[in-house]
């Protein structure tokens, strides 16, 4: 009798069991299709989503607003024709009459070859440029009239083009007034094709796009002020060594001195062994650093004076082949500053290289402030002779001076404030050369002054 009931007892628990494992497969199986199902739609939405967008997009660009008015009237005619409307049975047909005769407007977009040439592709701040457009029609029937967009940085520039027979080409001259410095993007050209009325529009834009340099303003600086220390050719530095060209003195032999610089008529006379001693020679390398802080300026006016008395150091640098690097702070973004050091190199390989570089240059708001700029370049260049620091208004001196000190101490640091409420004065602070000027003109003269003295 235990035994058929131990019997029983384990049936019954294997039913249920193979119960429960029915109903939580039947589960999974359920989960599975709902999850199918949402992703279903979901895929759906995203393309419902990008084909609506898709639409709207090209509505904006070919449907004007006066054409959405004209297809609003369009819907007059559905309640002309259901509840006998002649005022909108009328302005219906008027709409559809508007439409028809706008459509043979839109074709012939991509019928012309379009030429944009740029009379000069670099030029100074404060002037203009000028060039010619050469519009063809290549197609094999005649263009009716439209018109040329021309984007010149954030403005635009607007030509008609005139009805164009096959082969056909029409010039027209380009004056783009004076810029600013910085790099303008001059194009896409773009040719808008529309009807009178305005209610349809149609444009296509070609590749040719070209990038205008606008260079920032420089004075000529005279080449014996941009090298304090000079070449072979020039002075020696204040650096002490065992051999090279310039003679300084004779001194007591040391252990380990080279025995070719022993002078042997002093160490006749002395009785004790003499070796000669040089002012060394080397080829000078020169810094440039620009603060590149927005909160170190008293405006953009200022900030441009700099880039102009910073980019004429360089030039003068450049042109007399001397080894320089220029170097000015990077944007640096928000989620990483004050954990990220970031300088940028404006390229010195040659005077237009270097030029186009400072036409990029502009202010940052998260960015490193000039003093750690100047620990940052110190550190990538070895053995500076002279390193200018170019601020505005707002850096005090106590920040120069603490600048000052990145640099070695056998290397002539010279800072220019540029300030255009002062007037030009040059100062010595700590044995920091500290140049004030009002106008980029005050330069030189401050330069020369220091040079001769």
């Amino acid at each position: 009798m235990p035994d058929v009931n131990l019997t029983e007892s384990r049936l019954t628990r294997t039913s249920f069991t193979g119960s429960r494992t029915s109903i939580t497969s039947t589960s999974v199986r359920r989960q599975r299709r709902i999850v199918r199902a949402v992703v279903r739609i979901t895929e759906a939405w995203r393309v419902t989503t990008q084909a609506v967008a898709a639409a709207a997009r090209w509505a904006g660009r070919t449907v004007r607003p006066a054409g959405a008015v004209a297809v609003a009237a369009v819907g007059g005619l559905f309640f002309g024709l259901v509840f006998g409307w002649v005022e909108w049975m009328v302005a219906g047909c008027a709409a559809l009459l508007l439409l028809a005769m706008s459509v043979p407007f839109l074709f012939g977009a991509r019928a012309y070859e379009v030429d944009l040439v740029l009379a000069h592709e670099r030029v100074v701040a404060g002037t203009g440029v000028t060039g010619e457009i050469v519009v063809r029609n290549d197609s094999a029937r005649p263009a009716l009239p439209g018109r040329l967009d021309i984007p010149v940085g954030k403005g635009l520039v607007e030509f008609g083009v005139p009805f164009l027979r096959p082969g056909q080409s029409t010039a027209e001259p380009l004056e783009i007034p004076a810029l600013p410095r910085g790099v303008v993007r001059v194009g896409p050209v773009t040719t808008v094709r529309s009807d009178p009325v305005g209610l349809l529009r149609r444009e296509h834009a070609f590749d040719d796009v070209h990038d205008l340099y606008v260079h920032p303003r420089t004075v000529g600086l005279p080449s014996t002020s941009a090298g304090l220390v000079r070449d072979l050719e020039g002075n020696a530095t204040r650096r002490l060594v065992d051999a090279d060209m310039s003679f300084h003195a004779i001194r007591e032999y040391v252990p380990g001195d080279s025995r070719r610089q022993v002078h042997w008529k002093s160490t006749a006379k002395t009785g004790r062994l003499m070796v000669r001693q040089y002012e060394e020679s080397r080829r000078s390398r020169m810094a440039v650093v620009l603060a590149a802080a927005t909160q170190e300026y008293a405006d953009a006016d200022e900030y441009e004076l700099a880039v102009s008395a910073a980019a004429s150091l360089g030039l003068r640098a450049v042109r007399d082949a001397r080894d320089i690097d220029i170097v000015t702070g990077s944007e640096i973004p928000r989620v990483v500053k004050g954990r990220l050091r970031a300088i940028r190199h404006v390229p010195v390989v040659s005077p237009r290289a270097m030029l186009d570089g400072f036409s990029g240059l502009d202010r940052h708001e998260n960015t490193m402030a000039v003093e750690d700029v100047c620990r940052l370049a110190a550190e990538a260049n070895e053995r500076l002779s002279i390193a200018f620091m170019v601020v505005g208004s707002s850096v005090p001196l106590a920040r120069l001076r603490q600048a000052a000190l990145a640099f070695p101490s056998d290397t002539a640091v010279a800072a220019v404030i540029c300030d255009e409420r002062a007037h030009p004065r040059m100062q010595s602070v700590a044995g920091l050369t500290v140049l004030t000027i009002g106008t980029l003109d005050d330069l030189s003269g401050l330069l020369v002054r220091g040079a001769t003295s």
